[in-house]
């Protein structure tokens, strides 16, 4: 099987990252068991050297050029975020790593694999306590999630 790579950026990333923030109340042993699970269940996501690369790279906003640099260093194919415009092409295409927004990369997956993510938001729904929720309701609150317009598809 062919391998493909991407690198998850932090914006994709927030409600696990931001979980302290957003939820004071939560325990922190249940949090750090949360960081756990993530950590167990991507154990070869972790891309380290990529540091030495971060001052080559040139962006919009330099705040992002460690996302860059840990993609180059860990070989992945793309980059998968909510901002990206924040990545413009013509910095990216000869670094050959491509640029997807979440919505566009989980609609790949479910092309490549409609049962495994079919599965995996039934068990998505199955963990959700407050308000609990369907499959259905899941579905739905994912369309809502607001990010900014990809470039494959019109601003509204």
């Amino acid at each position: 099987m062919a391998r493909y790579a991407v690198v998850l950026d932090a914006c994709v990333l927030v409600p696990v990252d931001a979980i302290v923030e957003i939820h004071p109340d939560i325990p922190p042993e249940q949090v750090q068991r949360r960081f756990a699970d993530r950590d167990d269940t991507f154990e070869d996501a972790l891309v380290a050297g990529w540091e030495d690369l971060e001052d080559t790279v040139t962006l919009p906003d330099p705040d992002d050029r460690h996302v860059v640099a840990a993609a180059v260093r860990g070989r992945a194919d793309a980059i998968v975020t909510a901002n990206v415009r924040d990545y413009p092409v013509d910095i990216l295409g000869p670094l050959n790593v491509e640029v997807i927004h979440p919505d566009d990369f989980l609609l790949n997956q479910l092309d490549l694999a409609p049962r495994i993510v079919l599965e995996v938001l039934r068990e998505q729904a199955a963990h959700t306590r407050r308000p609990p929720l369907t499959p259905v309701d899941l579905i739905a609150r994912l369309a809502r999630a607001e990010y900014p317009a990809s470039p494959t598809k019109p601003d509204d």
